[in-house]
């Protein structure tokens, strides 16, 4: 098989980059795996290491109300030596990043994104190449820092990127095996099977001469996609010591939220504020707006199933209860498989600004809070309640945009004029 060039120098550079930094930098890791912009109580690099520890000292990693990760992680970081633990690691998550990479451009070069089943942009043509996408994330400053920090929704974001490229590939069992793993690990991904079933369904569909109606299809990929899950739970259920409190350490604390350590999402400080009595019933008026979208956005973009998938990245990496800098990198790889509309949008540098001026202010008004003693806890929450304010902002751009494509078709004659409100 001929080896593409481009890509194997686009591969290789930001692979050399990241060793780079971790040589040059070696105190630069630890200082951003205490950052609550990156790390979070369910994606700690530090807390795997305090688990694994207990892990190889057969103690429950589960007991001390520490560890919250998934159990496949213990004997996959247990078979590195402790002599080259940090090399190991670094060039670990540097390959992942890579095949992430890899992943977001083979769905690039689908083109589905710009013409699936039942809809084809007039813009199509007016898009970034499948090697500028992987650039974007690759030398994305998020997913750098991401990688250095090395929390484990990297690892996550490896498996949805995985799925959707299998979709896209017309390898549905591949896809629903990867969503599996990704749901397995932190949860949230579950909430894309309904989109990404039914794109799975579109590239199917007629590729092999046959036209399976989707209700077929949909019992049969959530059945690969419940049964790896099952599979995954058996395999933690015996590196556990055939025992099943890690469901509660592991999925419980994303449910019922009960560290809550500052991070760049908005439920931390809501739920430190609220009287206990009222607590559960946020917490589900909280995950019923997380869910909420879900199906109202797989009925209104039926057409496009993709943009679902990029669109509730994004809605997650906003709304879920431990977010963090590394959901925020996923979207915006997914986001730039939509270039063809982004001359559409209309608030793009405001948007932009406030990601930015939240960048730069979130670990200012931190350090004041936590360390310098001259703030409190609204100095940090109100640069939080600004990063949301960035990503929703794109979020509702992009929705916007590609609302509007398809709207000039039906309406060709309002191409390049602005509608009124009647």
């Amino acid at each position: 098989m001929a080896i593409d060039r481009r890509k194997l120098l686009l591969y290789s550079s930001a692979a050399a980059l990241r060793c780079l930094v971790f040589s040059a930098f070696p105190l630069l890791p630890d200082i951003l795996t205490g950052r609550a912009e990156i790390s979070t109580p369910v994606t700690s690099f530090k807390r795997l290491q305090e688990g694994l520890f207990l892990y190889t000292h057969n103690v429950s990693p589960y007991d001390g109300g520490v560890f919250y990760q998934a159990p496949l992680f213990l004997p996959l970081f247990a078979l590195i030596p402790s002599s080259i633990f940090f090399p190991v690691t670094a060039l670990l998550y540097i390959l992942v990043d890579v095949f992430c990479a890899d992943s977001i451009v083979r769905i690039a070069e689908s083109g589905v994104a710009r013409s699936s089943r039942l809809f084809s942009s007039p813009r199509k043509d007016n898009h970034w190449d499948s090697l500028a996408v992987g650039a974007a994330f690759l030398f994305n400053p998020f997913t750098i820092a991401t990688c250095l920090a090395r929390p484990t929704s990297v690892f996550s974001n490896g498996a949805i990127l995985f799925a959707i490229a299998g979709a896209v590939d017309r390898r549905p069992a591949k896809s629903m095996l990867a969503l599996a793993l990704a749901a397995y690990l932190s949860l949230y991904p579950a909430l894309l099977l309904p989109p990404l079933i039914i794109l799975c369904h579109d590239q199917t569909v007629g590729a092999d001469g046959s036209k399976p109606q989707l209700s077929a299809t949909s019992i049969r990929l959530s059945s690969i996609f419940l049964g790896s899950l099952v599979w995954f739970m058996i395999v933690s259920y015996m590196l556990t010591g055939q025992s099943w409190e890690f469901l509660c350490s592991t999925y419980g604390v994303h449910l019922l939220l009960p560290d809550l350590t500052p991070n760049v999402g908005l439920w931390w400080y809501f739920f430190i504020e609220i009287f206990d009595s009222f607590r559960k019933f946020f917490l589900g008026v909280f995950w019923l707006h997380l869910l909420g979208y879900v199906g109202g956005l797989c009925f209104r973009l039926r057409t496009q199933p993709l943009l679902v998938l990029t669109t509730l990245i994004g809605i997650v990496a906003i709304f879920q209860p431990y977010p963090s800098i590394s959901d925020a990198s996923l979207y915006f790889a997914c986001l730039s498989l939509y270039s063809h509309v982004f001359p559409l949008m209309r608030y793009t540098f405001f948007a932009m600004a406030t990601i930015l001026y939240a960048t730069l202010l979130g670990p200012a008004f931190y350090y004041l809070w936590i360390y310098a003693g001259s703030g409190n806890a609204n100095f940090f929450y109100a640069i939080t309640l600004v990063w949301s304010l960035g990503l929703s902002i794109i979020v509702g751009e992009c929705l916007f945009a590609v609302l509007r494509d398809e709207w000039e078709i039906e309406r060709p004659e309002m191409k390049g004029k602005d509608g009124r409100r009647i």
